[in-house]
């Protein structure tokens, strides 16, 4: 006869010997995951006292690592308080498994307490959501679960276990290690995107997420080279190549830094590598309509989803590079395109180089870089002045930093909330660039970075209200009062009530100071908060232009 274990150990065992080593949640009122979990040796459990922030942090731990993390929820408002946190890591793509429980049966449909039809609720989020019934299944469908987030599949897997297989023994799981599945592509389609790469007069890559993923960046350099295709990056591509390469030239979209727009919008062929290019990417670039596009990614869904390729490359980012860089003639020197991109270089650079009194934002962020030294994760957030840190030069991500950021849904708080689990891959510190609402309202997060010594360095951009709102309203005449001024937090007094230290720094000196103090507390593992006080203008072009389009809109639209 077969060994039995009891459901929760039988559980754990079949996620660690899948690949899974971190479990992120909070306690539930009987033994579950969490505790089976803390049994186990080959799992790491990360408790919190909230599931919305356990949800961020695990999706931050992902981001950061790279790896597959399981969440463990349980019915009913402790599920739906992860809602947010489970609608970005959707968004997102992140390899996470959510195990969650479902109430005894017999009361289901007469007023069950904590009942919840989760999978109504989290459908469109979830790429396989699975009920476990029966015993002898529940391994193979843990392991499923985990096969489909690594492999990429879109949305988060879900595997929801009966009140009653929980109280149940069940066979000892005997799975093997899930491997990430690589395809090299169609070797025709390879040769034809190679080709038109070649013939091209002005070549561009975009790296996206998926590239990231790949860990394929040394390869896209060799290619870019023998293309001399300048490269730019999506918010989730960042970190793939060093942006101090002479031919990097930050993100594309709504966070391009002007003039570099211009090799965009001049680009008669563009790659796009594991992106599927979704709306910020394509926001103020309108050249994506008329160059001809070559996609490669490991979903077919990425296809036509935004933007129609003329050749649509299914692979991994990585081994598909691999293919063209066997396949493309380094051609004639693109003179022409080189002294674009030479052109373009000198002006971003003094972007960058603003004092305090032009710039608080600006200046903040290369002020940290200047002191702190190149952070091993830097952990962004999508508010009106700290969205300045997804402009290169302004911030430059190069090799040895992994930037985590939300997906497409920016919820406001999450990387306050992700850099916990975020902190939790590296012994480095970990920065953070917010704005005082987002702030506030992940501000429960502290309490984890206290309770498991994260030195995590949190930079607070403080315009004292609810920025986007204010900026756009003011765009069009509309009045603000929802809006205004609220009054500031002391820092200080905030970040001590949960065992972290806090500043205001409101000059180029007192922020000095405040860093290094950060340092220190970030090798002891305590956290740091430093506000730093903003005016509503310190904003980029990206936002500046989305002012003037409000502001037409108003008008009635372009005369």
């Amino acid at each position: 006869m077969s060994e039995r274990l009891g459901c929760w150990d039988a559980v754990a065992e079949t996620l660690a010997q899948s690949g899974c080593e971190v479990v992120f949640g909070l306690p539930s009122d009987e033994p579950g995951l969490l505790d089976a979990a803390e049994r186990h040796p080959g799992l790491a459990v990360k408790v919190f006292g909230d599931q919305r922030v356990a949800g961020c942090a695990a999706a931050g731990y992902a981001m950061a690592s790279g790896r597959p993390v399981v969440l463990a929820l349980n019915s009913g408002p402790g599920f739906a308080n992860a809602m947010p946190a489970l609608l970005e890591a959707a968004s997102l793509g992140v390899p996470l498994v959510v195990v969650t429980t479902r109430v005894p049966g017999a009361n289901i449909g007469r007023g069950a307490f904590q009942h919840l039809e989760q999978r109504g609720l989290a459908a469109p989020l979830t790429g396989w959501h699975h009920l476990a019934e029966h015993a002898g299944n529940l391994s193979w469908a843990l392991h499923r679960a985990v096969r489909l987030a690594v492999d990429g599949r879109a949305g988060i897997s879900l595997v929801e276990i009966t009140d009653e297989l929980t109280r149940e023994s069940v066979p000892r799981p005997a799975v093997r290690p899930v491997r990430a599945l690589r395809a090299a592509g169609d070797p025709d389609q390879l040769d034809r995107a190679a080709r038109l790469l070649s013939e091209a007069e002005r070549p561009l890559i975009v790296v996206g997420g998926g590239c990231r993923q790949a860990a394929a960046g040394e390869d896209v350099l060799r290619l870019a080279e023998a293309l001399g295709a300048p490269v730019f990056t999506t918010a989730a591509g960042r970190g793939t190549v060093p942006e101090s390469h002479r031919l990097c030239f930050g993100l594309l979209g709504l966070y391009t830094t002007p003039p570099a727009d211009a090799l965009l919008e001049k680009a008669d062929v563009v790659l796009v590598l594991g992106s599927r290019l979704e709306e910020t990417a394509r926001m103020r670039w309108e050249g994506w309509q008329r160059a001809r596009m070559i996609q490669v990614d490991k979903s077919a869904e990425a296809f036509g989803e935004s933007a129609e390729p003329e050749i649509a490359v299914l692979a991994d980012a990585g081994l598909a590079v691999r293919g063209l860089l066997e396949r493309v003639r380094p051609g004639e020197t693109r003179l022409y395109w080189a002294a674009e991109q030479a052109l373009v270089r000198p002006e971003l650079a003094a972007l960058a180089q603003v004092g305090f009194g032009q710039s608080p934002v600006r200046a903040t962020i290369g002020q940290v870089t200047e002191v702190l030294g190149p952070p091993p994760v830097v952990v962004l957030e999508n508010g009106l002045h700290d969205i300045w840190a997804y402009h290169y030069p302004v911030l430059r991500v190069d090799a040895g930093t992994r930037v985590v950021c939300p997906g497409e849904q920016t919820m406001m708080g999450f990387g306050v909330a992700a850099s916990a689990g975020a902190a939790m891959t590296t012994t480095g510190p970990v920065v953070v660039f917010t704005g005082d609402s987002a702030f506030l309202l992940s501000v429960g997060a502290l309490a984890a970075l206290a309770e498991h010594s994260l030195g995590v360095i949190l930079v607070v951009f403080d315009n004292g209200g609810f920025g986007w709102p204010r900026f756009l309203r003011a765009a069009t005449g509309e009045p603000d009062r929802l809006t205004a001024v609220r009054q500031r937090r002391n820092p200080a007094e905030l970040a001590a009530a949960f065992g972290g230290w806090g500043t205001t720094a409101r000059n180029e000196a007192e922020l000095h100071d405040a860093l290094l103090m950060a340092k220190q507390n970030a090798a002891a593992g305590r956290f740091t908060v430093i506000r730093v006080p903003v005016p509503d203008d310190d904003v980029p072009a990206g936002v500046l232009a989305m002012e003037e389009f409000d502001e037409m809109e108003a008008a009635g639209g372009p005369a």
